[in-house]
């Protein structure tokens, strides 16, 4: 499988602040997305989990850098350190900074102020010192010490970056200077920018406000003040005098910090995304039925859980979010009620005629700055005589998919309901989370009901991992009701196997054919549980000579379950690229390369929506009646990638198996013990994984069975 790495990992553990954790991240997300997904690490996943396989980058954010030495000092470090000498990059902000270096310097000879901190660092990155703070005045969590800080770019350190300023002003609050960062250059040492003005330390030779240093194979950027910081995100304080004219200065100067953040980026090998674009502010949800009528229903059995405000309209309160009722006579009162709705949020609506503009109910309008997601009221549109037309989704065709669904149930005698009800989003959060986490929604919600979106701002994959979800990719999320009754005979976590199955026979089915067609041979396979993976058309071949696949991540699944009525309720989410080609590749760049049928038609998102789902509907039917046959069994492993795959249980010192399968009573992995000869002992394990974040194949412990 390819080893191309995708996650840039944010620290948020002991000694971070809140404002430098949403600060670094907003700003990563905007300016890597969708080509990485950033991710919060906490420190017990930093020191517990198999985070650096999978990761391009590790970012230490400001905050307080004594506490990373109390948590991370002796084993954290060690494995920070190899992770960037075998080839990752470290980007450390401020307090990640000081940490990142040989040494610390802060407010020496100020004991009475109580902040002097004196002391080497374990890492040792940057081979001198850090000292500050750079200016004068920095008090913990207070703004009496920022400034904008003018810092001088020296641009020959950035070859072939493109646009780059001369100079910008920065955000600074408490940050060092590299000591003679200037004289390190046989070290490795490049200075990147260095303060322009006067500073209260020694800085030595070069004034470094932040450098590059190579380390092993792989690169370390380390910053004084913060770049990351976008003014937009600053909140006013009246107390602080001057602290508006910081602001002021930093928007000034936003798109030449913006410009330079990237060159940094690209300077660690990352690929930026240089569209300017900000972040797009939610949509409407448009409810539609195959059968327009059916959706009066469903807003009756909504009638326990709809309210009404002081203004008349109509609302369901839900445990994560709030939904807003806009019926077609009700479209204006939600654009009169929308600035309230963003200040509730704390989106700025200082220009209420332009907030009003930009953030149009009916639009997909950008968002400069922090949002809390859950707090924007989401408006749904009940279409109850005709389904959405292309001026309300003009990325996603409902007569092709209610057309393509009604085809495909024609071939699938089992599909007959699934899909029925669809509410789509352009921009939404997440598909899971809006079913997921409104559970008094999600109990009034049918078998088969299905929300699906272009774009989410904030999808979900395992654990803390956030799913790159960039318009191309097909998401959607289905509801299943499981009856508990059938939990012992036909248990729940099968279900997410046979989506699985699902995915790949609808692909390979995409034509209606589901033995023979015209999309048989694309190559898509399953990584046990719950990732779909395809070779790569840019890389084919692991081993060229040997015909070994070399398979890329596209797609995968995330299921959620809770307890209801006597129903096991799921939330069955799905995320495949189908016409994008980043973050790894598409469905569609799999059908011009490898395709033995030429001039195939390019994979319709809402075609393949259709077919996936009754695909899905069909197995689970048969699974209700039959269980987990073992027909599926088979299908199930003619896509996986894992038959005779080798694994090591680290909980169990180092032993060896073989896989084979997996459990018909719980799905858990089957494998086969091998002895030091390599030949099995006789011994079958069950295996499931510790439930790290980033990979299930990392941390396996054996269940007895």
């Amino acid at each position: 499988m390819s080893t191309r790495k995708l996650n840039v990992l944010v620290y948020t553990g002991t000694g971070t602040t809140i404002a430098s954790v949403r600060q670094c991240i907003y700003t990563l997300r905007r300016l890597l997305s969708p080509n990485y997904a950033v991710i919060p690490l906490t420190e017990s996943a930093l020191l517990k989990e198999p985070w650096a396989p999978t990761a391009v980058l590790l970012v230490v954010p400001g905050g307080a850098d004594l506490n990373y030495c109390r948590v991370l000092n002796g084993t954290g470090n060690r494995i920070i350190d190899a992770f960037v000498r075998r080839g990752g990059s470290y980007l450390g902000f401020c307090a990640g900074g000081y940490y990142g270096c040989a040494r610390c310097e802060f407010e020496v000879g100020h004991p009475e102020r109580g902040m002097e901190v004196v002391g080497s660092r374990e890492l040792g990155f940057f081979l001198g010192t850090c000292r500050g703070g750079a200016f004068a005045g920095f008090r913990y969590a207070s703004e009496v010490g920022a400034r904008a800080v003018r810092l001088d770019v020296r641009k020959e350190a950035f070859a072939g970056a493109g646009v780059l300023p001369e100079s910008f002003r920065s955000y600074y609050n408490g940050g060092g200077v590299f000591v003679d960062a200037g004289r390190m250059g046989e070290a490795g040492v490049e200075v990147l920018a260095s303060y322009e003005e006067e500073l209260n330390v020694d800085g030595g030779e070069g004034t470094a406000a932040l450098v590059y240093c190579k380390v092993g194979a792989g690169g370390v950027i380390l910053t004084g003040p913060h770049p990351e910081f976008a003014a937009v995100n600053l909140e006013p304080h009246p107390d602080v005098e001057g602290y508006d004219e910081v602001i002021s200065a930093l928007a000034e100067d936003d798109e030449h910090r913006t410009n330079f953040l990237k060159a940094c980026l690209a300077k660690l090998g990352l690929e930026v995304n240089h569209d300017n674009t900000s972040i797009p502010s939610l949509s409407k949800l448009y409810l539609s039925a195959l059968d327009p009528e059916v959706v009066g229903g469903l807003l009756t059995s909504f009638d326990t859980i709809i309210d009404k405000d002081g203004k008349g309209r109509e609302l369901i309160r839900g445990e994560n979010d709030t939904f807003l009722i806009e019926r077609q006579d009700s479209r204006w009162e939600a654009v009169d009620d929308l600035s309230s709705a963003l200040e509730s949020a704390h989106i700025s609506t200082k220009d209420s005629g332009a907030a009003k503009s930009r953030y149009d109910a009916g639009q997909a309008a950008a968002v400069d700055g922090l949002v809390d997601y859950n707090k924007v009221l989401k408006t749904v549109v009940p279409h109850e005589t005709s389904w959405p037309g292309p001026k309300e989704t003009p990325y996603f065709n409902h007569a092709d998919y209610y057309a393509s669904l009604q085809e495909f149930r024609r071939r699938e005698a089992e599909a007959y309901e699934w899909g029925d009800t669809l509410m789509y989003g352009e921009v939404v959060t997440s598909t899971n989370t809006l079913l997921e986490k409104n559970t008094s929604l999600l109990a009034q919600l049918p078998t088969g009901f299905t929300m699906a979106a272009t774009t989410q701002i904030a999808g979900r994959g395992r654990g803390t991992n956030v799913w790159i979800a960039p318009p191309g990719c097909m998401i959607f999320s289905t509801v299943v009701n499981h009856p508990a009754h059938l939990g012992q005979d036909r248990p729940v976590v099968f279900i997410q196997y046979l989506a699985a199955i699902a995915i790949v026979e609808a692909v390979r089915s995409y034509d209606g054919r589901l033995r023979d067609g015209a999309y048989a041979d694309i190559p898509i396979r399953l990584k046990w549980p719950n990732d779909v993976y395809a070779q790569d058309p840019a890389n084919p071949w692991r081993d060229t000579a040997k015909k070994v696949p070399n398979f890329v991540k596209i797609g995968g699944i995330l299921t959620n379950c809770a307890y209801s009525a006597g129903n096991y309720q799921m939330v069955v989410g799905v995320g495949i690229n189908t016409t994008n080609g980043q973050p790894t590749t598409s469905l569609d760049a799999l059908l011009t390369r490898f395709s033995q049928r030429h001039n195939l038609p390019p994979f319709r998102i809402e075609r393949l929506l259709a077919r996936l789902l009754t695909r899905f509907e069909s197995l689970y039917r048969d699974f209700v009646r039959n269980g987990f046959t073992r027909d599926m069994e088979e299908r199930y492993y003619d896509a996986w990638l894992h038959s005779g795959q080798v694994v090591t249980l680290e909980a169990e010192g180092g032993v060896t198996a073989k896989v084979v399968g997996i459990t018909r009573d719980w799905g858990l992995l089957k494998a086969q013990e091998l002895g030091i000869d390599g030949r099995a002992t006789g011994k079958v394990w069950a295996l499931q994984s510790d439930e790290n974040s980033f990979d299930f194949w990392k941390g396996l412990v054996k269940r007895k069975v």
